[in-house]
């Protein structure tokens, strides 16, 4: 028995998971785009991953620039989770109108994030329509305080 794309897209609809934009920066183009699939997989070196669909406008920029940043949203952002989801189409700024910020390089960190993350690249990883990225953590900085965002079956959610 084999499982369509959309009876998983069904599945995963119960599954909450926090908000992220995934940002890149290369040769003067700047680019991003919102994903849930995101994870903390080592301490020690500190890595993450993302999943990036093979033929997004993103995978293709961090791809070529072997770097990557992700802003965790808080729970005022949906606003900027929208804009990245694509209700801003790929070929338009869509950092248009939104304070930015850098740590260690040009990537750009939508200002208000709950947190961070500068990473470089250290293994790409083909998974059927996507590719895992690996990053080691070069630079981050996190909030104090403040509640995520999260999604839960196409809605978004908050904490409390």
């Amino acid at each position: 028995m084999t499982i369509t794309p959309e009876e998983l897209r069904k599945a995963m609809r119960n599954w909450a998971s926090g908000i992220t934009i995934v940002t890149v920066e290369h040769e003067g183009v700047q680019h991003g785009m919102t994903v849930s699939s995101f994870t903390s997989l080592s301490l020690d070196p500190p890595l993450i991953s993302v999943s990036l669909y093979d033929t997004s406008r993103t995978h293709t920029l961090v791809s070529a620039a072997g770097k990557f940043g992700v802003t965790i949203l808080t729970k005022d952002q949906e606003d900027v989770s929208n804009r990245f989801a694509g209700r801003i189409a790929d070929s338009e700024d869509r950092f248009a109108d939104l304070n930015t910020e850098t740590l260690a390089s040009s990537i750009p960190f939508i200002t208000g994030g709950l947190t961070f993350f500068e990473c470089r690249v250290t293994q790409t990883i083909p998974m059927g329509t996507n590719t895992l990225f690996v990053g080691e953590i070069v630079a981050s900085k996190a909030q104090e305080d403040g509640d995520p965002l999260l999604y839960f079956n196409q809605k978004y959610g908050k904490v409390g």
